[in-house]
């Protein structure tokens, strides 16, 4: 099969992924919705901004912790599977915390929300390979990021009238009935890879594993590991008990290159979108709920074009994937500066800015996944996306905790102003230096792997001076 050519017929692929899709979007509802009724929680449970903050932290490192055993559990069973599951978990966890009022009992409903939102990306991710040819998976992969993160305009709209007009209860009633209901949507439409017909649902079977590269019947991989042009797992029938090694999936520096790119660049979108982006933009800034809802609305619209955009270009550019998120890392750093430094409340133009610019960090997060399809062999595709999706969301739990602590150091009786917000978000910039510093050394070791193999990186100066070289024959 020509690695150009999807497995499946496009209709059908595009309604299994799709169907994945909007559990993941139902998922991050889930995760974000506490980050519009943090006030609200506040008062429900008569708890300070570090208590709030452990809201956050203690799903956080659930779904942080949850990651590699769903991760081996998903190369083991399948897609399909570990979503329906997961989405009940979610719907369970939105349900207990809709009628507890005790602390104790609602971190224990968060910690289920957790566990569900836990399965919910990496099971799409693995879909992804397995439906559709190599050359589609970089955008889609940047596409199941950017659809799934509407997730919060789910929760900064809707539900937050929901919660505004009817209350905590029924608003997070309704999120549970909505997590069901994609449960069964996953178990009905969703599976693991085409059937033998490429065309028919199978009724079985196990997911693929990997072992064979899409047109070569040898094991050998369509062009050289590292390129961004393997084919990981769309066409391949090797035994789903093949034995999947965490520490094989350690070793590779392609592994690390990933869970730091997803490290560096999804924290400080995380840190915003989760809890502390409302309560900074009204509180802070001083402008309207309403307003700040319109905020975290535009930074899901802004994905849909940065998302393709991304995927296009590291497509295009395999080699040169990390300079995008390095790009990526720079802008978010001077955007936020440019925020923060300030001691009076910015213009509305700057915070839009920022939303874009957090956007963007968030697209560049969605690199370390595609770096793990890369480097890592297909039968560890679903642990290696774990082990990367870890990166992100630890480095998330310790920037809203972080973000947390101070402001209650500033403000202990609460009524926060700006002065406690910059205080607050300057602590990021701990997480920006060990990100950059482990990318960094990720990436050396990574290209010093990729030479064993066959692949050279040519530094960009030399990639310069042949473009000014073809240039002037021409």
């Amino acid at each position: 099969m020509s690695p150009f050519r999807d497995p499946a017929p496009a209709r059908l692929a595009y309604t299994v992924w799709g169907a994945g899709l909007a559990a993941y979007v139902v998922a991050v509802t889930g995760r974000t919705s506490l980050g519009v009724a943090g006030l609200q929680a506040v008062d429900r449970f008569e708890i300070s901004a570090a208590a709030l903050s452990m809201f956050s932290v203690v799903q956080l490192a659930v779904y942080a912790a949850a990651q590699v055993p769903v991760g081996i559990v998903l190369d083991r069973v399948g897609s399909r599977k570990v979503l329906v599951t997961g989405a009940v978990i979610l719907a369970a966890g939105q349900a207990m915390l809709a009628v507890v009022d005790t602390l104790p009992m609602a971190l224990v409903a968060r910690v289920l929300v957790g566990v569900g939102d836990a399965t919910a990306f990496v099971s799409v991710l693995r879909l992804v390979p397995a439906w559709f040819a190599a050359r589609r998976v970089p955008v889609l992969t940047q596409m199941t990021g950017i659809i799934g993160s509407t997730g919060q305009i789910v929760s900064a709209v809707p539900f937050m009238a929901v919660l505004l007009d009817h209350g905590w209860t029924p608003a997070f009633l309704s999120l549970a009935g909505l997590g069901l209901f994609m449960g069964a949507v996953a178990a009905i439409v969703v599976r693991d890879r085409p059937g033998p017909a490429q065309g028919a649902l199978p009724t079985g079977g196990r997911p693929t594993d990997g072992g064979r590269a899409q047109g070569s019947g040898r094991g050998e991989a369509v062009q050289p590991v590292g390129t961004g042009a393997e084919v990981p797992a769309a066409a391949v029938d090797a035994p789903a008990r093949q034995k999947v090694s965490l520490r094989d999936v350690l070793a590779e520096p392609g592994t690390w290159l990933g869970f730091f790119t997803h490290f560096v660049c999804l924290f400080p979108t995380n840190t915003f979108t989760l809890l502390w982006g409302v309560p900074f933009l009204t509180e802070g800034q001083g402008i309207s709920a309403g307003a700040a809802s319109a905020l975290l609305t535009l930074s899901a619209l802004v994905g849909v074009v940065t998302g393709p955009v991304t995927g296009i270009l590291q497509g295009r550019h395999p080699l040169r994937r990390s300079w995008l998120v390095l790009g990526a890392v720079a802008a978010t750093i001077l955007v936020w500066a440019s925020v923060l430094v300030p001691s009076t409340p910015r213009p509305m133009w700057q915070l839009v800015l920022l939303v874009v610019v957090l956007t963007m960090s968030a697209t560049a997060s969605n690199i370390g996944f595609d770096f793990a399809r890369t480097f890592v062999p297909p039968a560890r595709l679903g642990t290696a996306t774990g082990v990367v999706n870890v990166g992100g969301f630890a480095a998330s739990l310790v920037s809203v905790f972080l973000v947390g602590l101070v402001l209650d150091l500033a403000a202990p009786a609460g009524g926060y102003v700006l002065e406690d917000f910059r205080a607050a978000f300057a602590t990021q910039a701990v997480l920006w230096v060990v990100g950059l510093t482990g990318l960094l050394l990720a990436r050396r070791a990574t290209r010093r792997r990729m030479a064993e193999r066959g692949v050279v990186v040519p530094p960009v100066r030399e990639v310069v001076a042949r473009m000014r070289r073809q240039r002037h024959e021409r």
